[in-house]
């Protein structure tokens, strides 16, 4: 019974158009900006750290949840944290949120800005900035943990909060998962996270039907010859040709193999072979990025750069003993993040009627970036999944807002971080009435 008037009260607030005048919600994110999440934004703005390093980020995630009353778990695939509220029988929902910044040195102008050094795994000290806008998540995700436990008689179920670790690497919810994510703790009905966006104006919010993100594949080919002096090419077998051809021959995969409306890219983003102008070398590396938006189009992407690259050491003369070595990373892969199109309906539903639908805005992607949120909600999962994005610039400056992962990259904090907290809030709410 309980159930039907949750539901019941749930479709009735979504049909009124009082629920869009939500005072209560927006006047409590907004105090609690003032009161905590302007400073905490602060505190993880200037202390960024690196991709699998992000101790001190958890240990004060895990802080700040366990005072919300959440039972907080530590160390889950690296440095990941992750919260439970149980509030009762119904659905879980859990909402998760990226915690890494990136190896730059930041240069935003911000008086905040960060001049973090860490040492990354590959033993050098590196800058550290939140060149993403990790920063906004997390502190979005405290701001969220607050506000549903403030109004848990609004909802009914399980509810999970995922700090993550290692998304700038693609890595970190894979080891969530290979940690037991799904086993150890309740397997979510749903999961949510959103993105804040330079390219959007603060507050605004787009929440994709469908593909919210591409694949991303790292791949690494190793071309071998045979080496000799430049001015007698005949004498050797030359992989700097041969590297140049599959470079170019790559391209005829995406043009001439994939379908005209299926979007995919491979991009050679790395070239390396040769030390003297006059010595054909016996090795070239090449190293790649494989972009794509639906499971099959990847697979084919894939095995055609093998296809490719052997094929045309084979047509420039290569020994069958020295034809190239096509490796796929097995740590830096992620599958597209395709959003649950009824759940995402669900979401900017309860979006358009809580904050009104003037917030919404929907714009065609300009790239094909990369998101590890898909291992969390993967066909094999059963998980529905909805990413959506929040608006990080302020009005008038779109034109000269700069990329994420720029030096230069800053985010308008509380117009982000407040329609971050009140968007997760809704969907969270909206999801644990939709069963």
């Amino acid at each position: 019974m309980k159930r039907l008037l949750m539901l019941a009260a749930c479709a009735a607030a979504l049909a009124s158009p009082a629920f869009a005048q939500d005072a209560a919600l927006e006047r409590a994110v907004a105090q609690d900006y003032q009161a905590n999440l302007a400073a905490l934004w602060d505190h993880f703005h200037r202390n960024p750290e690196l991709s699998g390093l992000e101790v001190q980020t958890a240990a004060r995630m895990a802080q700040e949840l366990e005072t919300l009353g959440y039972e907080v778990t530590t160390g889950v695939g690296g440095h990941g944290v992750v919260a439970i509220l149980r509030n009762g029988d119904g659905p879980t929902v859990m909402l998760r949120a990226d915690m890494d910044g990136l190896p730059i040195a930041e240069d935003s102008g911000l008086a905040n800005a960060s001049t973090a050094r860490q040492v990354d795994h590959d033993g050098t000290e590196k800058p550290v900035m939140h060149a993403c806008g990790h920063d906004v998540h997390i502190t979005a995700l405290v701001g969220t943990a607050r506000q549903m436990q403030a109004r848990r008689d609004n909802w009914s179920g399980t509810l999970i909060l995922i700090a993550q670790p290692a998304e700038e690497t693609i890595s970190g919810a894979r080891t969530m998962m290979q940690d037991g994510l799904y086993e150890r703790f309740p397997r979510p009905d749903y999961a949510v996270a959103f993105h804040v966006a330079s390219g959007l104006e603060a507050g605004l919010i787009m929440v994709p039907e469908a593909i919210a993100y591409s694949s991303s594949d790292s791949v690494d080919i190793t071309v071998r010859g045979v080496g000799a002096h430049g001015a007698s090419p005949h004498m050797g077998v030359d992989p700097v040709l041969v590297a140049s051809q599959i470079v170019v021959s790559l391209q005829s995969i995406v043009s001439r193999e994939i379908a005209p409306l299926s979007p995919g890219v491979i991009t050679v983003g790395s070239i390396h072979g040769g030390i003297k102008h006059n010595i054909i070398p016996d090795r070239v590396d090449l190293q790649l990025t494989v972009r794509s938006d639906d499971f099959e189009v990847r697979e084919q992407l894939l095995d055609g750069i093998d296809r490719v690259a052997r094929g045309t050491a084979v047509a420039l003369g290569v020994p069958d003993d020295l034809l190239p070595v096509v490796t796929r990373s097995q740590t830096q892969t992620t599958p597209p993040t395709i959003n649950d199109t009824p759940t995402a309906a669900i979401v900017r539903s309860a979006i358009a009627a809580g904050m009104g639908e003037d917030i919404l805005i929907e714009r065609r992607r300009e790239g094909m970036g990369a998101e590890d949120f898909s291992y969390f909600i993967a066909p094999d999962t059963g998980v529905r999944g909805v990413y959506f994005a929040v608006g990080g610039t302020a009005q008038g400056e779109l034109e000269t807002a700069s990329s994420h992962h720029s030096p230069f990259f800053r985010i308008e904090p509380e117009p982000s971080v407040t329609a971050g907290v009140t968007a997760m809030v809704l969907a969270a709410e909206a999801l644990f009435a939709a069963d």
